[in-house]
């Protein structure tokens, strides 16, 4: 797939805005990009398989929204796109880490800059082959290439204060793909990832590498993913806010709403609180002897 140019982006961005999304959708599919349907006013997919369904083929883009006319648009990263997700919440804000990456020359390339509707950023790359998407919660960072997606404008998100869309913030006369894996180890330095987390917070669970297997999990192991790690939290005495900060943008990158997530989370709790057994729930990474504290 050829590389789309800052100046295609552009037009694109500028071209959907006001479309009703169906025409959005058509619009991206039509140049070049690989879009799926996903929940009305959410970041859930409405296909079987997610992202793995994208498809520029604009016939089955077209069966989607006459089934679903006010689905957002999901695009999966890594074959025209890639993406640096910043995240501003409660639980803290990516763009001090984001800004110490740009300092050392890490973010240069980016062809647009999309606002998210929970006041993020998305800053939107030629995709570089070989690329894999990773999630570092702590930082409030995400990078989304190959096995991952984003919402595209005009997509909204929706919870009780309303409904907001996703929105051109800036564009780029000329871009580059990025390293991710460089931006990683710059915001996660070797000498952390091998070394156990202490403090209370963390409870002695390697958040990162909890949060980037969070991100991967297929469409319907997901909850059952989070409930996991949510009882791994519980049982290590992490209390339940950290445990929603820490969890939750992973949680949301894999496709849960804010709802689900809190739900999900709070069930864990009760269960752990209540001293059940963890029967039916998802085996985590640290089932599979990659070191997470248990």
């Amino acid at each position: 797939m050829t590389a789309p140019s800052p100046d295609a982006i552009g037009v694109l961005l500028r071209a959907t805005r006001r479309l009703p999304l169906p025409a959005a959708a058509a619009a991206w599919a039509s140049a070049g990009h690989p879009v799926f349907p996903c929940v009305p006013g959410e970041k859930q997919p409405l296909t079987t398989h997610g992202f793995q369904n994208a498809t520029t083929d604009a016939r089955r883009v077209a069966r989607w929204w006459r089934r679903w006319p006010r689905a957002n648009i999901g695009l999966a990263t890594g074959t025209t796109l890639d993406v640096v997700d910043i995240d501003e919440r409660s639980s803290g804000s990516g763009f001090t880490a984001v800004a110490a990456a740009d300092r050392a020359g890490l973010l240069d390339g980016w062809i647009a800059a999309v606002r998210t509707p929970n006041h993020g950023l998305h800053l939107y790359y030629p995709a570089q082959a070989g690329g894999t998407s990773w999630s570092l919660a702590r930082q409030h960072v995400d990078f989304r290439a190959a096995g991952g997606y984003i919402l595209v404008p005009p997509s909204t998100l929706t919870d009780d204060s309303g409904s907001r869309r996703y929105t051109l913030g800036a564009l780029r006369q000329s871009g580059h793909p990025i390293d991710g894996e460089r931006v990683r180890e710059f915001l996660r330095p070797p000498t952390l990832a091998r070394t156990r987390p202490t403090d209370a917070v963390i409870g002695g669970i390697d958040i990162d590498r909890i949060s980037t297997w969070l991100t991967r999990q297929p469409e319907g192991n997901r909850n059952h993913a989070l409930f996991w790690a949510g009882c791994r939290l519980a049982e290590h005495g992490v209390a339940l806010p950290d445990a929603l900060g820490a969890l939750g943008p992973a949680a949301a990158t894999a496709g849960l709403g804010d709802r689900e997530i809190d739900r999900t989370l709070q069930s864990a709790y009760r269960t752990v609180g209540h001293g059940s057994a963890l029967t039916g729930a998802a085996a985590g990474p640290g089932d599979r002897g990659t070191g997470i504290a248990r």
